[in-house]
């Protein structure tokens, strides 16, 4: 009798071992992935604070507002896009990627790939083109890139590539990165170090000249129709 006793505490002792050590697992991973979440909500929010903290000047040198019609004598852009909209692509030969870029650089633009500073210039434009993404999701090469490598844009307006001509690591309250230019360039942003974890403290800068001359634009029914952009996955 005593030896049925023992053994049934001993199967009661085992099952409960199982089941605490279920509990256990499961929290666990509960918890990362709360961690991971809060992770990649944490860089969304980094890099659009950032582009609103470092803008200290609203549509200078002829930057038109949201819905507003541009008129020169041949505007590239005779509608300005809204929020949200997906004005075309980035290509970066160098790392075999094909970006959508999005008109915004909130919360739900970053989350769809690379972000266009609504106070700066669209590309093509003279002046200075903005464009932002994070640094664990569609730039997570960025400093792969080098001096001489090609970004390639595609808008509405036709096919604009840049040559990377500086790179720089600036500190997160850098005033100097959006800001106006007297020609025709591209500045891509992320938060850096890459791998830190936390509020990063730096930006990795890389900045572009216009080079080769437009080719034919699309219209701008076909902004939706570009050939699909690598996968990019947000952790």
């Amino acid at each position: 009798m005593l030896e049925k006793k023992g053994s049934v505490t001993n199967k009661v002792k085992l099952l409960w071992d199982k089941i605490s050590l279920v509990t256990v697992l499961s929290l666990g991973f509960m918890v990362l992935g709360i961690g991971c979440m809060s992770w990649a909500l944490f860089n969304i929010w980094e890099q659009s604070h950032y582009l609103r903290e470092q803008s200290h000047y609203s549509a200078p040198l002829g930057y038109p507002a949201e819905g507003v019609n541009v008129e020169p004598d041949k505007p590239l852009y005779p509608v300005y896009p809204a929020e949200g909209d997906n004005i075309g692509s980035l290509t970066i030969p160098a790392l075999e990627q094909r970006l959508p870029i999005i008109e915004g650089t909130g919360v739900g633009e970053l989350k769809k790939g690379v972000g266009h500073f609504t106070q700066s210039v669209l590309p093509g434009e003279e002046d200075n083109c903005v464009l932002s993404g994070h640094r664990d999701t569609v730039f997570a090469d960025l400093g792969k890139l080098k001096i001489g490598d090609q970004l390639i844009v595609q808008t509405s307006a036709g096919t604009y590539t840049y040559e990377i001509k500086r790179i720089r690591i600036v500190d997160k309250d850098d005033k100097t990165v959006i800001v106006p230019a007297d020609h025709a360039m591209l500045t891509l942003t992320t938060c850096y170090p890459f791998q830190f974890i936390g509020n990063a403290p730096d930006r990795y800068i890389l900045i572009a000249d216009l080079g080769k001359t437009p080719e034919p634009g699309l219209s701008r029914r076909s902004w939706a129709s570009l050939s699909p952009p690598c996968r990019v996955a947000f952790h």
